[in-house]
């Protein structure tokens, strides 16, 4: 019993299902629609489904035994929605040929190194304030959510509230329990639409075009890379663990180059649904939450393998259960992010910059806000000189030490003022022995010099 607890805690394993569930219910529509703007039919898009789950699941568990640290990857969902909206007039071929080049690239970031050096220059804070602000759409979904489905997503916020107090291990699994019972109650869930079946691989031919690359290929690297990868290695950081990231960026683009040619457009560490396996929700010690990341990728993989219930699946959940869970798992994550960005009054201004910029959803020649909100924050911290702090500051602290020089010099002058008080009680002393008047001093005994050559 102590090897299946230490082996699969309940925390831990609730964690990894939670992520599967986010990542999968909030974007695969979106995949959806991608692979049916590249023109693929239903067994296509299962071998998608396919591809994608086993790419997730075998990194998933690979890098998180590897560096025993909560490594959770994803599909590319900007991505994804720049493929639903760019694929037209390429046929699947094409646009294979363009998840091949695009993932080349990704690798070979990785193995250069390039992405870990710039990463290494990014302040904390920044990278504290883009994850805050990619996750506070989630934290502001849970309570949009109630304006619509108040009994259901209040009665689970109210159970996370309770057992945050009395269980804090099973909030989150105790709030996803009563949003399920509750929505199987009042007759939300359409169980009569799931079904069960296996997905097959199918292997698509590239296509290489010079019109793929450039208007497919490079947006799907970029967007890839600045939206997930990024704030995925923020995720990383934020929550104290030091990976290295060269070797998470080119096993998620090795992985992706060999399953491309079935489907799967992107691969890349995840960002939302890796806070739900990296905060303490999952394990109170943080050395034992690799064990959720491993979880997630079991469920990945089972996941692919029934790529065709997923759309089923998608339909039996309650959109608003999605969104509220989504929000409870990570209002932790939201918190301490916010924090370690508004700590440091040298990055502050930069830090809420660079969090409106993200939260704010902009978006710029195709590429999401989690990068413009870190140009933006980089920018600030540039203008407003926290990158180089003033020269004087450091003379403006050193001149308080002088200061207080002077005053214990002050202090001598009252220590004359108890020595005429001997002064008087040493005529006293004389008179005993004529031989001390040479001591008391030249000044007080002026007469006596006389008396000097009858000395000798």
């Amino acid at each position: 019993m102590n090897l299946l607890t230490r082996a699969a805690p309940l925390s831990a394993v609730t964690a990894g299902l939670l992520a599967t569930i986010v990542g999968v219910t909030s974007s695969a529509a979106i995949v959806f629609s991608a692979a049916r703007a590249a023109g693929a039919d239903d067994a296509e898009l299962a071998s998608w489904m396919l591809a994608l789950g086993v790419g997730m699941g075998l990194t998933c568990i690979g890098l998180s035994l590897r560096y025993q640290a909560p490594i959770i990857t994803a599909w590319s969902t900007p991505g994804a929605a720049l493929l639903a909206t760019g694929l037209d007039g390429f046929t699947l071929r094409e646009a294979t040929g363009a998840f091949l080049i695009s993932a080349a690239l990704i690798t070979l970031s990785g193995v250069t190194g390039w992405f870990a050096r710039i990463m290494s220059r990014v302040p904390v804070p920044l990278t504290a304030a883009l994850l805050a602000g990619v996750l506070v759409q989630f934290g502001i979904g849970l309570f949009a959510s109630m304006q619509h489905s108040l009994a259901l997503v209040l009665t689970m916020f109210a159970t996370y509230l309770l057992c945050r107090r009395f269980l804090p291990r099973y909030a989150v699994l105790a709030a996803l329990a009563t949003g399920t019972a509750v929505a199987a109650a009042t007759h939300a869930l359409h169980t009569r639409e799931i079904h069960l079946a296996w997905a097959e691989p199918i292997f698509t031919a590239p296509t290489f075009s010079w019109q793929a690359a450039i208007g497919v290929a490079l947006p799907l690297f970029v967007v890839t890379m600045a939206s997930q990868n990024l704030p995925g290695v923020a995720v990383l950081r934020n929550d104290g663990y030091p990976v290295p990231v060269s070797p998470l960026i080119t096993w998620t683009g090795a992985t992706n180059l060999l399953l491309a040619p079935f489907g799967a457009f992107g691969l890349n560490l995840a960002a939302i649904t890796a806070a739900i396996c990296t905060g303490p929700a999952a394990h109170p010690d943080p050395r034992r939450r690799y064990v959720a990341g491993v979880w997630a990728g079991i469920f990945y993989l089972t996941l692919g393998a029934l790529g065709a219930t997923v759309s089923s699946l998608l339909t039996a959940l309650p959109a608003a259960l999605v969104l509220a869970i989504a929000g409870i798992g990570l209002l932790g994550t939201i918190g301490s992010s916010l924090t370690t960005a508004l700590t440091d009054n040298r990055w502050r201004e930069a830090a809420v910059v660079t969090f409106l910029a993200t939260a704010s959803g902009v978006k710029f020649l195709g590429v999401g806000s989690a990068f413009w909100g870190l140009i933006a924050g980089l920018l600030t911290a540039a203008a407003t000189s926290a990158f180089h702090p003033r020269p004087p500051a450091p003379a403006l602290a050193a001149a308080p030490p002088p200061a207080p020089a002077p005053a214990p010099a002050a202090a001598p002058p009252p220590a004359p003022a108890p020595a005429p008080a001997p002064a008087p009680a040493e005529p006293a002393a004389a008179t005993p022995s004529a031989a001390t008047p040479a001591k008391p001093g030249p000044a007080t005994e002026a007469v006596p010099p006389p008396a000097g050559p009858s000395q000798p």
